[in-house]
């Protein structure tokens, strides 16, 4: 069996897509898969439009040669890609890691929150509206739909998918191991007080804002935010009114090494998010042992079980949010069991099963 995975982007490019692509790539032959890859990168140097009739082209050569056509999103490769394998008779199987109309509106300028929920009947601008339209098209001409968790399964079903197409399979993850204790760490970066660690990209989403409340209202207390993004000036100067410059840190982005090491050695981990499809973020904080405080949104509740492998809250509650911060820094053992059962609940995540189960789906398709 042979199969093309069409990708936005491969390595040396960062991100998911990329590493699960590669993944595939390395090791689906094993398996008796035989893969080509085909990454967008190919021809992004090229103008809008031109670039993605100039993938058809790549999809349609190197499509002739496959059983099944595997996209890794529904728009830039989705939509050249399911077009090629409708015309040559082949299998096609897409792959939902978000909603990809959303993420793309949700980013535009003065746009208010709203939850991909929401999202899916709301009116929206022609452009996201057309995205919209796309997305659910290529998905309804997929053979199957792959996703990794049960609630973007629940996001694709609101397209009008049926039930039976969309399958759920748990992205792989492999932890990186931290080999200095906590309080090696803890003592290089010089932390003293209560450390509380946050990451991601600096949208409103991500709740940032709140968090710099909540940390203002207690003592004793510093708040550490990796990322960057749009919002990063707003967060400045909500530092800087609140008069927190030496109280939260900004830290930009950091290596993963480096980002590790930071997390293993604070307190708290708290990710007050507004939406997650399946966060590799939670996974990496889990394998290195520090307690977790996120929301109950997303896919959050299937990796973790509130007060056995973290505490989950509601979305951007300041109050809410302010007393699980108590409550976790003032209950050592709660950490201490948090962190061992969370630790556990990692290795269900492991890169065996995943492949054994994409596989598995391939062949059967």
């Amino acid at each position: 069996m042979k199969i093309l995975i069409c990708t936005g982007i491969y390595p040396p490019d960062f991100g998911g897509p990329a590493t699960y692509s590669k993944l595939l790539f390395d090791e689906l032959p094993k398996k008796g898969i035989e893969v080509e890859v085909l990454s967008f990168g190919e021809v992004r140097h090229l103008p809008k439009i031109i670039r993605h009739f100039a993938y058809f082209l790549k999809t349609l050569k190197k499509g002739k040669e496959v059983d099944l056509i595997y996209a890794q999103d529904p728009v830039s490769v989705g939509l050249p890609s399911v077009l090629v394998a409708k015309i040559l008779g082949k299998k096609f199987v897409l792959k939902m890691v978000g909603d990809y109309a959303w993420e793309q509106q949700q980013q535009g300028q003065g746009v208010s929150f709203v939850t991909p929920e929401d999202f899916q009947n709301m009116k929206v601008d022609w452009v996201s509206s057309l995205r919209r339209k796309i997305e659910r098209w290529v998905g309804e001409k997929a053979d199957t739909i792959v996703v990794p968790s049960n609630y973007l399964k629940k996001i694709v079903m609101m397209w009008g998918i049926e039930e039976g197409k969309i399958k759920v399979v748990y992205n792989a993850f492999a932890p990186k191991e931290v080999e200095e204790s906590k309080e090696t760490l803890r003592k290089g970066f010089g932390f003293i007080e209560n450390i509380i660690f946050s990451v991601g990209r600096f949208v409103p989403w991500k709740g940032f804002e709140t968090l710099i409340e909540v940390v203002k209202d207690l003592p004793n207390i510093k708040l550490f935010i990796a990322g960057d993004g749009p919002d990063k000036e707003k967060l400045e100067q909500k530092i800087n009114n609140f008069g927190l410059v030496g109280k939260v840190f900004l830290l930009g982005s950091l290596p993963q090494d480096r980002l590790l090491r930071y997390i293993k050695a604070s307190d708290l981990f708290v990710l007050n998010t507004g939406y997650e499809g399946l966060s590799h973020q939670l996974l990496e904080v889990m394998s290195v042992g520090t307690p977790i405080i996120t929301t109950d949104v997303g896919g959050n509740p299937e990796i973790i079980e509130n007060n056995k492998d973290g505490l989950l809250v509601s979305y951007d509650d300041k109050d809410e949010l302010k007393e699980a911060v108590i409550r976790l820094l003032g209950n050592n053992q709660m950490k201490v069991d948090f962190a061992m059962n969370a630790q556990e609940e990692v290795k269900n995540f492991n890169r065996e099963k995943m492949l054994g189960e994409i596989s598995g789906l391939l062949k059967n398709i």
